[in-house]
């Protein structure tokens, strides 16, 4: 209830973002795609999740957002003249069949063609599924399965299916409660995603965990997923060791949708998320067999505990009671239950040989005759740059300091001797909440480039490298000053998501003659002169100067890596219309967006 609450406020949140100041937008729309859409997802709202994810990207992405709506709303009439087509004689047959049903065509979410197009690699017109045919059948739940099947194959009857696009999810409902046949067919060499449900399925498909309720004797299947999810998420709840920001990263690796279905030895279906390892699945069995696990055997072939797995595999673990969890393993894991339970054993392990180096620093101070206190402690662990006594303890206890080193002439006494360090900045003695406010309260609004800048100290992000005209942002970092992102940047969700009083609002104001490095991709048909073509246009139309390029040819098809330098977004999209108008040339598009 407290969840359903909460997702709701935030759908309210994001219809009225428009009033809110565009540091506040870009905060509030991050933490919304970070974590509640995905929140929603798990939880089956699937209307209330495309809706988020809709208007996080109308103000992290309000180009591309708008640019797709667009072209959505300028092909609505063609798409719905081909729905048509495709649906009459499904219709006819449904209907002779003695069917009670449902039929019509629905739009795929602007954010779920963005991320297609993204991911893919392609132009919008290159999205083949822009929309998905939906088959809603009254039956009862007894005889669901083999209606489903029986709706199935009429519409392979009409059109051919794509044998690898087949994904029954009625015989295995996804964790969230998701039931439902997909099938991919082509109709006039275009390809079209049919769903296939029953009117139960559709309503816990589109409401979720809250409609589910309402059929609780026929979804014990469901239930059962949902619990287990729930059962989980109480685990990482329960570990008293974890701070607010690694309980909310290990909470959303539980939210991802792709899974996979593994097997133990004697059959039993698991369900964990895509990317999982042979030791995320020990943890899934039970904490303790993960704590102790050495290694697996995947379909009786011996693997390392870093394996990972795919769906049908079948897998037995191996354990010893010698073996304890160590930091490598946090590398190896994707699952947020697994990640919980190795930094919980770590922590314990800490303080074990906290415990065992408070005892060695004990003896070494009676043996110097220097009295034990708190203020010296303190006084150990700057000495050693250490953030805290309980790591000063584990470095004594690992030997990686070495208390010999101690001697009576670096303690005066009582205390020891510090050496004085250079006078650092004002800026750098400032903890994080101090360098915030004081950069804030000298500048609420950074203008790049602009007048009375001279004393703020920025930087472009390497992750993203922004040029004039990007929609950026400043995050105010420890000791690099401001570093400046692009809204689309691939840390940008995680930075404003979990520290949104760090974000500073940004914009371009004067503009000087200065270049930025870029990077492009381009890609196309191999030919004699291609790309002297391309390199005609850069460096002798547009006299730009190019830092690096590099093509690879491979049956017909080149793929080149272009590092230039330009101006401003506009010079860039000037040159990839250029270079896309190139005989040969199928797709240019700039590296990191």
């Amino acid at each position: 209830r407290v969840i359903l609450i909460k997702i709701a406020d935030r759908l309210h949140n994001m219809r009225t973002l428009d009033h809110m100041p565009r540091n506040k937008q870009l905060k509030i729309a991050s933490e919304t795609s970070y974590l509640y859409a995905p929140l929603a997802h798990r939880l089956g709202f699937y209307e209330i999740k495309s809706e988020l994810e809709d208007l996080a990207m109308k103000y992290t992405e309000t180009d591309m957002y708008r640019f797709i709506a667009k072209k959505l709303n300028e092909t609505k009439r063609e798409r719905n003249k081909y729905i048509n087509e495709f649906i009459a004689p499904i219709e006819e047959r449904l209907k002779k069949e003695g069917f009670k049903f449902r039929i019509y065509g629905r739009p795929k979410s602007i954010h779920s063609i963005w991320n297609k197009m993204r991911t893919k690699g392609v132009e919008f017109e290159q999205v083949y599924d822009l929309f998905a045919i939906r088959i809603i059948i009254d039956t009862p739940p007894e005889k669901e399965k083999a209606e489903c099947w029986k709706v199935y194959s009429i519409v392979t009857d009409f059109y051919r299916p794509n044998p690898s696009r087949l994904r029954d999810w009625i015989s295995n409902p996804k964790a969230n409660g998701y039931e439902a046949l997909h099938t991919t067919v082509i109709k006039d060499g275009k390809w079209v995603e049919v769903q296939i449900r029953t009117e139960r399925m559709d309503e816990i498909a589109e409401r979720g965990y809250a409609a589910h309720f309402k059929y609780k004797e026929g979804a014990a299947a469901t239930e059962s997923a949902l619990d287990e999810w729930l059962l989980k998420m109480r685990e990482i709840i329960k570990n008293p060791d974890s701070n607010a920001l690694d309980f909310i990263n290990d909470f959303r690796l539980n939210l991802y949708s792709q899974e996979i279905y593994v097997f133990t030895p004697k059959g039993q279906l698991r369900r964990l998320p895509s990317g999982s390892t042979a030791l995320d699945f020990a943890f899934d069995i039970h904490t303790d067999i993960g704590m102790t696990c050495i290694g697996a055997k995947v379909n009786h072939k011996l693997v390392p505990l870093s394996h990972k797995l795919n769906t049908g595999d079948q897998v037995e673990i191996i354990t010893s009671k010698k073996q304890k969890p160590n930091e490598d393993w946090l590398n190896y894991v994707s699952t947020g239950k697994a990640k919980a339970k190795i930094k919980s054993a770590l922590k314990e392990e800490q303080k074990m040989l906290a415990a065992e180096g408070k005892e060695m620093l004990e003896r070494r101070l009676r043996a110097l005759k220097v009295e034990f206190s708190s203020e010296l402690l303190n006084d150990l662990a700057q000495y050693y740059k250490l953030p805290g006594v309980t790591e000063l303890y584990s470095e004594i206890a690992t030997k990686k300091i070495d208390l010999k080193a101690l001697s009576k002439d670096k303690f005066e006494g009582n205390r020891l001797i510090i050496p004085k360090e250079p006078e650092k900045k004002d800026a750098d003695k400032l903890n994080i909440e101090e360098v915030v406010r004081h950069t804030l309260n000298k500048n609420a609004e950074l203008l790049i480039f602009g007048d009375g800048l001279e004393k703020i100290d920025y930087k472009f992000a390497n992750c993203c490298n922004p040029i004039p005209g990007d929609d950026v942002f400043g995050f105010i970092t420890i000791n690099e000053g401001i570093k400046i992102h692009k809204t689309n940047c691939p840390n940008a969700t995680q930075l404003m998501s979990n520290y949104g009083y760090r974000i500073i609002k940004t914009r371009w104001n004067k503009q000087h003659e200065i270049s930025f490095l870029t990077e492009m991709k381009v890609s196309g048909i191999d030919d004699v002169g291609v790309i002297q073509k391309i390199t005609n246009i850069i460096s002798g139309e547009m006299k730009l100067n190019m830092r690096s390029i590099s093509f690879d040819t491979k049956d017909g098809i080149f793929e080149g890596a272009i590092t230039l330098f330009v101006q401003d977004t506009e010079q860039l999209n000037a040159l990839i219309q250029r270079l896309k108008g190139i005989e040969g040339v199928l797709s240019v598009s700039r590296q990191g967006v």
